[in-house]
C-alpha cells in the first residue's frame, strides 16, 4: 500500500465547524427535517412533495459542505492534480474490491437475516419512483459527495494521524450506523443493526481509497461509480 500522507489535514477550525455539522447530520437533521418542511408548507400554504424535500435537503447539505471544508477540498484537488494514477487506479481496484467482498457478506447477511434486500437499494428505488431525475443527481453526485467529505474527509482523515486501525474502525462503524438506524428505530426492531455488516465493506474500501491516494476525490469518484452501478442495475 502507498504510504502517502493524506492531503489536506483539516484545519483547527474545519475540524471543529465540521464535528458540529456532522452531529447535527447525523443525529439531529433525521427529526428535524420532515417537521422543517411541513411548517413551511404550511407558512406559505401549499404541499411540498417528498421529492422535492430530498432536493432541497442535499443542495444545503451539498452547500454547506463546500463552505465548511473549501479550504480542504483545494487542498485535496491539488493533491489530485499532482497523483492522478493513484487516483485512478484506487478508483478501479476499489470497483472490484466492492463487488467482490459485498457479494460474500450479503450472501452472509442473508443467513444472518432472512427476506431483506439491501438497504440502499431500498432507498433508491423509492426515491426514484418519485423523482427520478433528481434522484439521479443526489444519489450519483450530491449524496457521495457529503458522506465522503464527513466519513472519510472529517472522521478517516483526522483520525488517521493518531491511529490508522482507530480510523478504519470508528469511520467504517459510523458509515454502517448512519444507514440503518433509522429503519431500526421506524420499525422498532434492533435486528436492523445487524444490517451494519453490509456497509462495513464498502466503509472499509472507500476509507482505503483515500488512503492509498492521498485525495479524497478518489474515494468521492469510487462512491459515485458504486452507486451509478447500483442505480443502472436496479433501473436495469
Amino acid at each position: 500500500m502507498a504510504k502517502k500522507k493524506l492531503s489536506g489535514y483539516m484545519s483547527a477550525g474545519e475540524q471543529i465547524a465540521g464535528t458540529v455539522f456532522f452531529v447535527i447530520y447525523l443525529l439531529v437533521l433525521p427529526f428535524v427535517t420532515a417537521p422543517l418542511f411541513r411548517l413551511v408548507g404550511t407558512l406559505l400554504g401549499t404541499t411540498i412533495s417528498a421529492g422535492l424535500q430530498n432536493t432541497i435537503y442535499y443542495y444545503v447539505l451539498f452547500a454547506v459542505t463546500i463552505i465548511i471544508f473549501h479550504g480542504f477540498l483545494g487542498r485535496t484537488t491539488r493533491s489530485f492534480a499532482d497523483h492522478p494514477g493513484s487516483a485512478c487506479k484506487a478508483v478501479v481496484l476499489g470497483i472490484i474490491a466492492l463487488y467482490g467482498l459485498n457479494e460474500l457478506v450479503y450472501r452472509m447477511t442473508n443467513l444472518l437475516v432472512n427476506n431483506r434486500t439491501n438497504l440502499n437499494d431500498i432507498t433508491i428505488s423509492a426515491q426514484i419512483e418519485d423523482a427520478p431525475r433528481t434522484t439521479l443527481i443526489i444519489v450519483i453526485a450530491l449524496a457521495p459527495f457529503v458522506e465522503e467529505v464527513l466519513f472519510r474527509g472529517l472522521v478517516f482523515g483526522n483520525l488517521r494521524g493518531k491511529s490508522r486501525a482507530l480510523a478504519y474502525l470508528i469511520s467504517c462503524l459510523l458509515f454502517a450506523f448512519l444507514h440503518v438506524w433509522q429503519y431500526a428505530l421506524v420499525n422498532q426492531d434492533i435486528t436492523y443493526f445487524l444490517l451494519m455488516v453490509q456497509y462495513l465493506v464498502p466503509g472499509l474500501v472507500l476509507a482505503w481509497a483515500y488512503d492509498y491516494s492521498g485525495t479524497l476525490w478518489s474515494s468521492v469518484l469510487l462512491h459515485m461509480a458504486a452507486n451509478a452501478l447500483s442505480v443502472w442495475t436496479i433501473l436495469g
